[in-house]
């Protein structure tokens, strides 16, 4: 292969050739220009690049080797040795469930809650509807999409979030993000310019939020919850005139906010002249028995309570789709915050997903998801039942995780622990709770993504775990 490296030499210098290479080469990987890996010329095709002796390279490879900055490698040339590699970690965003986890060899069962359900994501639906966008689309269609999104994908998920979800609102009130955390991050800007100073979330809740919030300029201010949901006296007591809630499946617990916390959470906030953000993280995705869909808060308030919903559970996260219906005053103030920021959300995937919703293919495809989901619930509260005696299975049949109680002599962080030696990543409760001390032992477990022989075998190794004396 012909490979080529810019190299700066100066024949009139008083330094060696040799030395010119061997410097310029160095500098290169030491700033990085030249990555862990990267293949080099053989010494006979720089040398003709250069006009140089070929030993003149050979020698500066030489060096480079000794010094251990290069590999030659038999048969794949000379390359930037890997370990040399010194990028900084990744930034892994707070609102992802799943953090980063300490190496664990030969994992084989990830039971962490999160959005690692690509396999029931409908390939060739979607493929479809790409295809339709594609042929159709003009030129309005490859240009900059309008910032609070494509006025076709806006009409059918008002339409959507009507028939699914009772969602009170129109087109134009409704906008498409890049996902919730978009969503969340806009809403805290505007609350912080109303002079807003906190933002009550759930306790226990996602894990990452608190930190976003913080870091979205607003001190979150955790409020307990129970098998009714968020406690609506505790809220009033905090002070707060904003909150984020999950109502329909709370997270992790999966609570129901009952009848009579809706409307003591409605009074609450037309009291405080407050606003109540309603995370509907997995709205679709309901398959418990009774088979009654709890319909969205935010019907019974509309001028008080900002609906937000993503694709990310129901799809795929990677899609980055994400939407949120308020009021329409309350919407332009999120479109100008926005505009500080990007220029919108990718219009090939508006319309993909607009033409998902438009021909029925997304509520077939929340049908099959809905039904597998319900398979790998049904075997998980049976192998629950079988192999960790004590332990429940709580809250409805919903979303793509189950939170399990467990027995109150049960050491949750040991549990953890041991689960990890035998090659089962699973997140105890306490990592969902503001002050984990107090939180009573038990596991959130993620289980739509997993065969439900998968299922079963991870409980089991739970059950090997708690059994060792």
């Amino acid at each position: 292969m012909a490979l080529h490296i810019a190299v700066d030499v100066v024949r009139e210098s008083e330094q060696s050739l040799t030395s010119q290479i061997q410097r310029f080469i160095r500098k290169e990987i030491l700033e990085g220009i030249l990555h862990p890996g990267t293949r080099l010329p053989s010494s006979r095709r720089l040398a003709d690049d250069l006009g140089v002796s070929r030993s003149v390279v050979v020698e500066a490879f030489g060096q480079l080797v000794a010094e251990g900055y290069l590999e030659a490698v038999r048969g794949a040339g000379t390359r930037v040795v890997e370990h040399l590699d010194a990028a900084p970690r990744p930034v892994v965003p707070a609102l992802l469930e799943a953090g980063p986890e300490p190496p664990v060899p030969d994992v084989r069962w990830d039971l962490r809650p999160g959005g690692r359900n690509f396999s029931a994501f409908p390939r060739r639906e979607w493929l479809t509807c790409y295809q339709r966008v594609l042929h159709k689309a003009d030129a309005t269609d490859h240009g900059y999409p309008p910032l609070a999104g494509e006025p076709g994908l806006r009409t059918e998920l008002a339409h959507c979030l009507g028939r699914l979800r009772g969602v009170r609102t129109s087109p134009h009130q409704v906008m498409v993000a890049a996902g919730f955390a978009q969503t969340l991050s806009l809403l805290c800007a505007v609350l912080a310019e109303d002079g807003h100073a906190a933002l009550a979330i759930e306790d226990p809740g996602h894990p990452g939020q608190r930190r976003f919030v913080r870091d979205s300029g607003l001190r979150p201010v955790p409020v307990p919850v129970d098998a009714e949901g968020i406690d609506v006296d505790a809220l009033t007591a905090s002070g707060a005139r904003a909150v984020l809630v999950t109502p329909a499946h709370q997270f992790p617990t999966g609570a129901r906010l009952s009848a009579r916390r809706r409307e003591a959470l409605v009074r609450w906030a037309r009291a405080v002249d407050g606003w109540v953000i309603e995370d509907d993280y997995d709205g679709g995705v309901w398959y418990d028995r009774d088979g009654v869909r709890p319909l969205a808060l935010q019907r019974e308030a509309p001028d008080h309570v900002v609906y937000a919903g993503t694709a990310s559970k129901s799809l795929a996260p990677g899609l980055r789709l994400g939407w949120a219906a308020a009021p329409r005053p309350l919407l332009d103030r999120l479109l100008r915050v926005r505009a500080r920021h990007d220029l919108g959300t990718d219009t090939l995937t508006q319309l993909a997903f607009a033409e998902l919703l438009r021909g029925g293919l997304f509520d077939r495809h929340l049908r099959r998801l809905n039904a597998r989901c319900r398979s790998r619930r049904t075997t998980l509260e049976e192998a629950v039942a079988r192999h960790l005696p004590g332990a429940a299975v709580a809250g409805p049949a919903a979303g793509l995780h189950a939170y399990v109680r467990l027995p109150h002599h049960v050491d949750e962080a040991a549990l953890v622990a041991g689960a990890r030696a035998r090659s089962v990543l699973v997140r105890g409760g306490a990592a969902f709770h503001a002050r984990p001390q107090r939180a009573a032992p038990a596991l959130v477990v993620g289980h739509a993504h997993l065969p439900a022989s998968g299922v079963t075998e991870a409980v089991r190794e739970l059950a090997a775990v708690l059994a060792r004396p």
